[in-house]
């Protein structure tokens, strides 16, 4: 298992980056190799992305979220991984967003790229490509505020 850690700093209200990352059906905007995310229902999602060159789906569950604060999440199916992304308001248009992932990498490619640091980097894309996103629109194109409480700590 691979652990990622990655923060950046965006110029926005925090509701207002909470609020996008939210919409997860807009992560192909920003994250590379994403080609659709459909959230399924309050705390299930459906992913399907190239990694490594390779199609790959996998689905899952919210395990935890709190509005304006955090969202964390696991696959339920296909490779192990999990994580969670955190807003911290810093002032009143500055947030920091920490994103934490675990993630199994899955055959020769994905473990060559992982010993290489090929995810870190991915993940220190996609948030600067977030940043932009947002702070080009400076507004959420919509919100799910809903409450999830944390299913299973045993993971």
């Amino acid at each position: 298992m691979s652990k990622i850690e990655e923060s950046i700093e965006v110029k926005v209200p925090v509701r207002v980056a909470y609020d996008q990352w939210t919409q997860f059906e807009e992560f192909p905007r920003f994250m590379d190799g994403v080609e659709s995310v459909e959230h399924i229902d309050d705390t299930k999602l459906h992913w399907i992305a190239k990694v490594g060159g390779i199609r790959k789906e996998w689905d899952a569950e919210i395990t935890q979220q709190e509005p304006d604060q955090r969202v964390a999440w696991k696959s339920t199916s296909g490779a192990e991984n999990g994580g969670a992304v955190n807003f911290h308001r810093l002032d009143d248009r500055l947030t920091r967003i920490t994103l934490t992932m675990d993630v199994e990498p899955e055959g020769v490619v994905e473990k060559v790229g992982g010993a290489a640091g090929v995810p870190a980097r991915m993940v220190s894309g996609d948030l600067e490509r977030f940043k932009e996103y947002i702070e080009r629109r400076s507004e959420a194109s919509g919100a799910w505020r809903g409450t999830v409480k944390q299913t299973d700590v045993s993971g």
